[in-house]
C-alpha cells in the first residue's frame, strides 16, 4: 500500500521540479486598485493570469500605484462647498463685495437691489431738471401803455426768458419680489420742489394789472406723485395678474400723450392675461388744480369738478408680431360752471374771456385706436379719435344755446432705421369748427395733451403758448400742446370744441454720430382746418389757413453713456405764414420772426 503512495508522490514532486524549470507565458504580478468599506482606494495583489493556448489574455485598465500619503481622505472629512448667507440677495456681501449708498450701479439697499428688511425693499430716485430758455413769443400790449411809447400796434417786444428748476424725489417702499411679478405692496411719495423765473419785455404779461414787474421769481412745492399700489391676485402660473393702484398716479392714455398724459388723483384697477398679450386698465380720476407759474399740481386749492373715466385694453403682436394695439373708451365730465376762477396771476381762467364768456359745462367720450410697434424694419405709430357729446353752452351763440360736439383727431409717424440713422414722416389732422354759430361744435381738443410727436417739445409751435391777441384771455396754443384749441390753458382751462382745427405734415430724423451724442431735426408745415371761429373771434374778414413752418434741431449728450447726466440744447423757429401774419400783423419791426432756444441738463441719481 506504500508503494503507490511514494509513487505519486514521486510523480507529483518531479511534475513540480519541471514546471519550476521551464519559463511560464505569463506570470508577471499585477497591482490593481480596488476599494474596501469606509471609502479609501488601497492597493493589493492580482493572481497570476495563465494563457490559454491559441488566446491571448484580456486587457485590463491599472492605475498607477499611489502612496498612501497622497490618497485624498474620504468624503465625510471634506470642507463645506457653500457658506451660510442671511437671504440671496447678500450672496454678494458673503465673498467681500459691500457696495456704497452713492453708487446705483451695484448691490445698492437704497435702489431697491437687497429688502431693507423682511422682504420690504426701498427705491430712492433724485433728479435735477433744469430749463433755460430764451425765446420770442407774440406779446400784447397792456391795457394802459406799452413799453415802447412810441409804437401803436397791439404787440409789443417779443423777447422772454425762462429760468426753472424742478429737484424731484421720488421714493418707493415695497413689499415682495418683483422679478418676475409685480409688488405685493408699493407706496410711492414723489415730491417737487420748483423755482421758476421769467423775464419779458411787456407789461400786463406777468399780472393782470399793467403795473406790474418785468421780472417774475416764484416757488412751489408740488406732491406729483402719492399713491398706495396692492398686487391683489396672480391668475397663472405665469404671473399674470389683477391690481390696483389709489392716489395721485401717472395717466397716459395712448402712446404719445394725445389726449390726456398727466399725473392726477384716481383709481386704476389693472393687470393682464394670457401671458401678457393682453393687459387692461379701468380708471377713474378727478383732477387736481395746478399751480399757475410751474404747472404741477397744487394740493392747496380745491379740487376741480372734472371727472375722466376710461377703459383701454391693448393686445400685443397684432394684427403681426411686434406690433401693439389698443382700444379706448373715454368719458370726460365737467361740471365747473358754478363759479369764476382766476389763477394766482390775477387772469380769468374759468369762463374762458371768449364769445360770450358764459359759465358752461360738457360731456365727452372720445372713442379711440392707438397702435405702436414695427411691421418688417418699418416703424410705426398710429392714433385716431372720435369726440361727441354735448356742451351745454355754446360760446358762440347769443342765447347761450346748448351744441352737440362731433370732432376728428388722427396722427401717424412711419420711420425706418438704417444703421445709426433713422428716418421719420408724420403727419397729424384734428378738425375744426366750420360755422361757430350753429348747434355743432366740430373742434377737436384734448383733456390735458403732452405730445411726443414731430419733434416735441423742441419744435416751436408745440413747446410755445402763444396769446390769441383780440380774442380776450385765451392762447391759441397752449405749452406742450400742439392743437390750436383757443383754451385759457392747459392748466386751469376748460376744454373747447369751437377752434380752427390743424393739419400738420412733415419730416424728420434722428442720427445717433457715437454713442453718447445724438442729433435730431424736424421739419413741419402747419395750417388752420377752418379759419371761421378765429374770423368771428378778430372780427376780422379772410384770415388764411397757412400757420407757417415750423424747423428745428436738438442735440442730446449723454457723456456717460447713461440717463445719469443728459444735456439737451434744441432751437426752433417759426417761419409765419400768411395766416399767422393775419393775425399776428405789427408795423415792420421784424417782431414776427419767432423763435425759441431749449437748454436743459438732467442729472439723475
Amino acid at each position: 500500500m506504500r508503494a503507490p503512495t511514494s509513487l505519486s508522490f514521486a510523480f507529483v514532486a518531479a511534475s513540480a521540479a519541471l514546471l519550476a524549470l521551464t519559463p511560464p507565458t505569463y506570470a508577471a504580478k499585477e497591482k490593481i486598485v480596488t476599494t474596501v468599506q469606509g471609502g479609501g482606494p488601497v492597493l493589493a495583489q492580482a493572481n497570476t493570469d495563465r494563457r490559454r493556448p491559441g488566446k491571448l489574455p484580456p486587457k485590463r485598465f491599472v492605475l498607477p500605484a499611489v502612496e498612501s500619503s497622497k490618497v485624498p481622505p474620504p468624503a465625510a472629512t471634506l470642507p463645506r462647498e457653500t457658506i451660510p448667507v442671511p437671504d440671496r440677495w447678500r450672496i454678494v456681501e458673503a465673498i467681500g463685495v459691500n457696495a456704497k449708498w452713492w453708487d446705483p450701479y451695484n448691490q445698492n439697499v437704497m435702489k431697491a437691489d437687497r429688502p431693507l428688511f423682511g422682504e420690504w425693499f426701498i427705491n430712492l430716485a433724485i433728479i435735477s431738471d433744469t430749463v433755460f430758455e430764451p425765446r420770442r413769443v407774440p406779446t400784447p400790449t397792456g391795457t394802459a401803455g406799452t413799453t415802447s411809447p412810441n409804437q401803436i400796434d397791439q404787440f409789443g417786444d417779443t423777447k422772454q426768458n425762462v429760468l426753472n428748476e424742478n429737484l424731484i424725489v421720488s421714493l418707493s417702499f415695497l413689499k415682495g419680489d418683483t422679478a418676475f411679478r409685480p409688488p405685493d405692496w408699493e407706496f410711492r411719495l414723489t415730491p417737487i420742489f420748483n423755482y421758476n423765473r421769467v423775464r419779458v419785455e411787456e407789461k400786463g404779461v406777468l399780472k393782470a394789472h399793467t403795473g406790474s414787474n418785468l421780472t417774475r421769481h416764484d416757488q412751489h412745492l408740488a406732491w406729483q406723485e402719492a399713491f398706495v399700489d396692492y398686487h391683489i391676485r396672480n391668475v397663472s402660473d405665469r404671473f399674470d395678474f389683477d391690481s390696483i393702484r389709489v392716489g395721485i398716479q401717472p395717466v397716459q392714455l395712448d402712446f404719445r400723450g394725445f389726449l390726456f398724459q398727466d399725473q392726477q388723483l384716481g383709481i386704476r384697477l389693472f393687470g393682464n392675461r394670457d401671458n401678457n398679450l393682453w393687459q387692461y386698465n379701468l380708471a377713474w380720476f378727478r383732477r387736481l388744480e395746478k399751480d399757475t407759474n410751474s404747472g404741477l399740481n397744487d394740493l392747496v386749492k380745491d379740487v376741480r369738478k372734472d371727472d375722466v373715466i376710461f377703459f383701454n385694453l391693448y393686445r400685443q403682436d397684432w394684427p403681426v408680431l411686434g406690433f401693439v394695439s389698443q382700444g379706448v373708451i373715454v368719458y370726460n365730465q365737467n361740471r365747473e360752471n358754478d363759479d369764476f376762477f382766476f389763477n394766482t396771476n390775477e387772469f380769468l381762467e374759468r369762463p374762458a374771456s371768449f364769445g360770450t364768456e358764459l359759465q358752461r359745462s360738457y360731456d365727452v367720450t372720445y372713442l379711440g385706436y392707438n397702435g405702436d410697434g414695427h411691421f418688417g424694419r418699418f416703424n410705426l405709430t398710429t392714433s385716431i379719435y372720435h369726440a361727441t357729446g354735448t356742451d351745454d353752452v355754446n360760446q358762440f351763440s347769443p342765447f347761450g344755446e346748448s351744441a352737440d360736439i362731433r370732432a376728428w383727431f388722427g396722427a401717424a409717424e412711419a420711420s425706418v432705421d438704417f444703421s445709426w440713422i433713422r428716418w421719420r414722416v408724420h403727419a397729424a389732422y384734428a378738425s375744426g369748427d366750420d360755422d361757430p354759430h350753429d348747434n355743432r361744435e366740430e373742434g377737436f381738443d384734448a383733456i390735458f395733451e403732452n405730445p411726443i410727436f414731430a419733434g416735441a417739445d423742441t419744435n416751436y409751435f408745440t413747446r410755445q403758448a402763444i396769446p390769441f391777441i383780440g380774442g380776450g384771455g385765451v392762447q391759441l396754443t397752449t405749452r406742450n400742446g400742439m392743437l390750436p384749441s383757443l383754451r385759457s390753458s392747459k392748466e386751469h382751462g376748460q376744454s373747447n370744441f369751437n377752434n380752427p382745427g390743424l393739419i400738420l405734415w412733415g419730416v424728420g430724423g434722428d442720427f445717433d454720430l457715437t454713442p453718447e451724442l445724438r442729433i435730431s431735426f424736424n421739419a413741419n408745415r402747419l395750417s388752420f382746418d377752418n379759419t371761421e371761429v378765429l374770423e368771428f373771434v378778430r372780427n376780422q374778414g379772410a384770415i388764411d389757413d397757412e400757420i407757417g413752418y415750423d424747423l428745428s434741431i436738438a442735440t442730446i449728450y449723454r457723456p456717460f453713456f447713461t440717463q445719469n447726466v443728459v444735456f439737451r440744447l434744441s432751437a426752433a423757429t417759426l417761419i409765419a405764414g400768411d395766416g399767422l401774419r393775419d393775425i399776428y400783423r405789427t408795423s415792420g419791426r421784424d417782431e414776427d420772426r419767432f423763435y425759441s432756444i431749449l437748454a436743459n441738463l438732467i442729472l439723475l441719481y
